[in-house]
């Protein structure tokens, strides 16, 4: 409490500064459940895992019951005008007030659809951002780090029209972009996922770990990756990463048989690769009088249908093998399929962790088939898993999928929402569903184009990142010209706010504090320089770091999804943590001079100015506005002596640290 209070009375001196703290986090609440809208009972465990996550932007688009708000509406509309400023302050940020231009987008695949949408609407685009925020924006959406004021200056600088895109290229050419995505990959393939069921151990999670970061430094093509993970077979998962998919299927308690584990695997494979999370419910009990108020396509899918897709994996067994033989652990597992003892999905269960399973009139084993798009059998003597990857990777919802994915990260929300609840009987505006439903995504000709169009440049990945970022879409500012409509939000008419990731904030206040984090210590993998590095989100780092970095909700890969929520412990750990404030001291000397230390060396009292406008360039990659700058230098000027202008220098770092535009890309 002490230490609060010290911090606060600290805070207050640097107040002036910090125009719009961390403290905004806590204005920030979840949005209100609608009037009348009742949650829905679970009927079995698996569907309570879809009760929270009901959120839909069109308010017709789920019955009054099942409706809810879409949270980062609310977001937006709050922090948005604590990043504004007055005309004057925008003209010297550089902030341009034309409209963007349609048709910039070279490929022309999201441009033309967003922008005649939106002319359809009747409603105009945001402007364009300026350079200092596009460098920000892309910077930490492509490598989850900010740029660096040299790198930031020379782009701002650069008077090359082409330089956005040449920006882009570079970036993706970083390792830094490994780094950034096998965080997102590792989020949606659970790679440390480590229960009671399944147990990876360092070493099992390390390989599935180092497997993504080395299929994407190697640019492998999505359906290739997709298709390793499917049909992996091998007899070590400490040693073979792409096994790491399977072995999140394992369930204990299943029947011999072992249709929990097929039935797991489906679920799994439905939700990471076709974004149909539904799935997990259909395989309990057919979706009529379960799914109706949350899917078209759900309250019309039957259990027998789910069983023909777990039957795929029904020839594949996992097998516990000891690293020490005679001790239970550690232990590893193989992945096998076999086709001499093991039979087509069975229906000869009254046991297991999901509903009996009983014969249908004479059928006593349920044959795969693919239960999506055109459907599909094995063909004579095909491996089902082989199979099964080959249905999957050619079926255009695969590439909608992970299209819709990777939209999410740079736009904030998907064109499908949630994201991995798809409604297949809502995609075709050519079919309607009928009232009150309507169509899923907010444009389904740009997610179909989008879809299309990545399958035919051959599931490249960087490819899809560089259409996006390179758009003008992608390009608007988050701030907006004349009054904003809530139907604007699915148009994309503006950019939406996103606060960072949890890792990404703590890379940041490494590298622009020039203090080195030395706490990032991983069992089994080198010396790590950075939080995005990390191949774990729960476990590790341990504390002091844990508790700041799970302030973030970043999730832990089993039972929690990484979320945007703002919160209070996150603004009282931006003032008062340890990790914060060692970052913000003068220490050290040449190289390893901390951020503070060099501003004192480089700057005397003559320089006040240049001094705060280089230290917002590093921290928030902005130059001062008006107010800013002025209060920034009177406190400088006001300090008498080294040791009060070194504490002035210390607390405006503090105060930046805790500026609601830090933690948030805009």
């Amino acid at each position: 409490m002490i230490r609060i209070k010290n911090n606060m009375k600290r805070w207050a001196s640097a107040a002036a500064v910090a125009l719009g703290t961390a403290t905004a986090l806590v204005t920030m609440a979840p949005a209100q459940q609608e009037e009348g809208d009742a949650p829905l009972a679970s009927l079995h465990a698996e569907c309570s895992l879809f009760s929270p996550e009901r959120e839909e932007h069109e308010a017709s688009g789920l019955t009054a019951q099942a409706r809810r708000q879409y949270r980062m509406s609310e977001l937006t509309v709050q922090v948005v005008p604590l990043l504004g400023r007055a005309a004057a302050t925008r003209a010297s940020w550089g902030l341009s007030s034309t409209a963007a231009q349609p048709g910039a987008d070279p490929q022309g695949v999201i441009d033309t659809h967003l922008f005649q949408t939106m002319k359809d609407a009747g409603a105009s685009p945001a402007p364009r951002t300026n350079d200092y925020e596009f460098c920000r924006r892309v910077t930490f959406d492509l490598v989850g780090r900010a740029p660096t004021v040299e790198r930031l200056l020379q782009f701002v600088q650069d008077p090359d029209p082409n330089k956005r895109n040449k920006y882009v290229d570079e970036l993706m050419a970083r390792s830094e972009w490994v780094d950034r995505w096998q965080m997102f990959f590792g989020d949606l393939y659970e790679n440390s996922f480590d229960n009671n069921q399944v147990r990876r151990y360092n070493e099992g999670r390390n390989a599935f770990y180092n497997y993504l970061k080395e299929s994407l430094a190697a640019n492998k093509r999505y359906n290739v990756m997709a298709t390793e993970l499917l049909t992996a077979s091998g007899g070590n998962t400490f040693e073979d990463g792409k096994l790491g998919f399977v072995l999140g299927g394992f369930v204990t308690g299943s029947p011999r048989s072992g249709q929990d584990i097929f039935d797991q695997l489906a679920a799994n494979t439905a939700e990471k690769f076709l974004g149909i999370a539904h799935e997990n419910c259909i395989l309990c009990h057919d979706g009529r009088g379960h799914m109706d108020p949350l899917s078209v396509w759900g309250r019309k899918e039957t259990r027998l249908k789910s069983w023909q897709l777990a039957s795929f994996f029904s020839r594949t067994s996992h097998r516990r093998i000891p690293v020490t033989p005679g001790q239970p652990n550690p232990y590893y597992y193989a992945i096998e399929d076999n086709t001499t003892f093991r039979v087509d999905y069975p229906l000869n269960t009254t046991t297991g962790n999901r509903p009996p399973r009983e014969p249908l009139g004479t059928l006593r084993n349920v044959a795969p088939e693919y239960p999506f798009a055109n459907g599909g059998k094995p063909n004579p003597g095909e491996n089902y898993r082989v199979a099964l990857a080959r249905f999957i990777t050619g079926d255009i919802q695969f590439s909608r999928t992970i299209v819709n994915y990777i939209w999410k990260q740079f736009f904030v929300r998907g064109i499908v929402e949630p994201a991995n609840q798809f409604d297949l009987a809502r995609m075709d505006p050519n079919a309607p569903p009928a009232e009150p439903w309507t169509i899923q995504p907010t444009n389904p000709a740009l997610l179909d184009a989008l879809a299309k169009d990545f399958a035919t440049n051959g599931f490249n990945l960087k490819d899809l990142m560089r259409k996006i970022a390179t758009s003008e879409a992608y390009q608007l500012s988050s701030r907006y010209d004349g009054t904003w409509k809530p139907e604007y939000e699915k148009l994309f008419a503006r950019k939406f706010v996103r606060r960072l990731w949890g890792e990404e904030i703590m890379d940041a206040i490494v590298q622009t504090s020039n203090i080195a984090n030395t706490q990032l210590n991983v069992v089994g993998l080198e010396r790590l320089s950075w939080a995005m590095q990390l191949p774990d989100t729960f476990r590790i780092p341990a504390e002091p770091l844990g508790s700041f970095l799970g302030s973030f909700l970043r999730g832990n890969r089993m039972d929690e999804d990484r979320r945007l929520d703002g919160s209070v412990t996150q603004a009282l750990n931006l003032m008062n943590d340890a990790f914060v404030h060692t970052r913000t001291r003068a220490s050290g000397t040449g190289a390893t001079a901390s951020l503070a230390r060099q501003l004192l060396n480089k700057y005397q009292a003559a320089n006040n100015s240049s001094l705060v406008n280089e230290l917002f360039l590093t921290v928030l990659n902005r130059l001062p506005s008006e107010e800013e700058s002025r209060t920034a230098s009177v406190a400088l000027a006001g300090a008498s002596g080294n040791t009060a202008r070194q504490q002035v220098v210390e607390d405006l770092l503090w105060s930046l640290y805790n500026k609601v535009d830090f933690i948030y890309n805009y």
